[in-house]
């Protein structure tokens, strides 16, 4: 089986509410979508939302790094030497981390047909199904409020808490869908960068102070700052997660060997595919370091991927793969299925995915 033909287009996909954070406020899902036909007709799928104030990458930057660099030097390879394939990803070109990562999940997913097995099967195969928490955008405490109990009657036992904006604003957030939910909902507080490292401290003992029972603080200072999310890290009882810190393994090899943070957030996007991401999951598991698999806003496509990894690795003991019940609809055909909190692992071939709808070729 060989690479006879890459494809690529994009999809813009409404989400239910605008989604908003200390980085940014988005009020679209924009895909890129790759298929990775072979020479036996079969397709794999891949996919890259365009992130620029977290990767970098934006559509055209995505696309021309595709159409220009990845496609070509991938044109004829043979599908079964997935290492050749990935070999060749990683070292085409220099950062292009989301481009690399669609390329990386239409390969999996076409290897994985290849050979008649789910991807999620291929990778570990540890468990069938996961949890994933639900996201609450930054708002103002009231707001807030209410989409944390409209997300707890939808069945959601986490909620992730999106903060960074206002400190003080931030403890009144928090404080008010504690109150609201009440003590068995486990919350988790991403400040996307928001803070300076005295003022995460602080802010951290505040709640912790208070007894608001966060189970864990995502990236509270600027990505670049290892020696301040170190500090934090060290100086407060909650745990302390690394997520825009923790771009591939040359990061997390340094935050782990720094002992910066606690828990590592794995997005595939960051990675730059599955093969990447496998290698940050097996340095933080030496290190006795429990992951959590994670996000950007993309279709059900990098979901599917991303949850195949996360239900096949039992290091991989939280998820944050909520970014397919945000959108107002869904083009992908196939993948993950979700029942209340529960995605569903499929038993089809590769991620199980057999059409993307309503695409615009590029």
């Amino acid at each position: 089986m060989k690479i006879q033909h890459i494809r690529l287009g994009k999809v813009r996909i409404p989400l239910k509410k605008p989604f908003k954070t200390a980085l940014r406020e988005v009020f679209f899902a924009e895909d890129i979508i790759v298929q990775v036909v072979a020479d036996t007709g079969e397709v794999g799928f891949g996919n890259a939302p365009p992130t620029l104030v977290i990767t970098g990458d934006g559509q055209q930057s995505v696309a021309a790094a595709i159409q220009e660099v990845l496609a070509p030097k991938l044109m004829g390879m043979d599908v079964e030497n997935l290492e050749g394939i990935m070999t060749t990803i990683q070292g085409a070109l220099h950062h292009n981390y989301s481009a690399k990562a669609a390329m990386d999940i239409a390969v999996h997913d076409l290897f994985c047909k290849r050979y008649g097995m789910p991807l999620q099967r291929f990778l570990g195969g540890y468990r069938q199904s996961l949890q994933t928490d639900l996201t609450i955008s930054v708002n103002a405490p009231e707001e807030m409020v209410e989409d944390s109990l409209a997300a707890v009657a939808a069945g959601y036992r986490e909620l992730k808490i999106k903060v960074g904006t206002d400190a003080a604003l931030d403890l009144k957030r928090v404080q008010a869908i504690r109150q609201a939910v009440g003590s068995d909902i486990q919350l988790r507080l991403d400040a996307n960068q928001g803070w300076k490292a005295k003022e995460a401290v602080r802010t951290i003992r505040c709640f912790e102070d208070k007894g608001l029972d966060v189970e864990l603080v995502e990236q509270p200072v600027a990505a670049h700052d290892f020696a301040g999310l170190k500090y934090v890290t060290e100086n407060v009882e909650t745990n302390i997660m690394a997520d825009e810190a923790a771009f591939g393994p040359v990061e997390v090899f340094q935050l782990l060997s720094m002992r910066a943070c606690d828990l590592i957030s794995i997005k595939l996007m960051k990675a730059g595919g599955i093969y990447n991401a496998v290698k940050i999951l097996n340095l933080a598991e030496t290190m006795g370091v429990e992951c959590m698999m994670s996000c950007m806003l993309e279709s059900n496509v990098g979901i599917t991927a991303a949850a195949s990894l996360a239900a096949a690795r039992k290091n991989i003991t939280r998820a944050d793969l909520d970014a397919a019940v945000l959108l107002a609809e869904e083009p992908v055909v196939g993948g993950v299925s979700y029942a209340g909190n529960q995605i569903l692992l499929s038993e089809a071939s590769g991620l199980g995915i057999t059409e993307v709808l309503g695409w615009e070729e590029i």
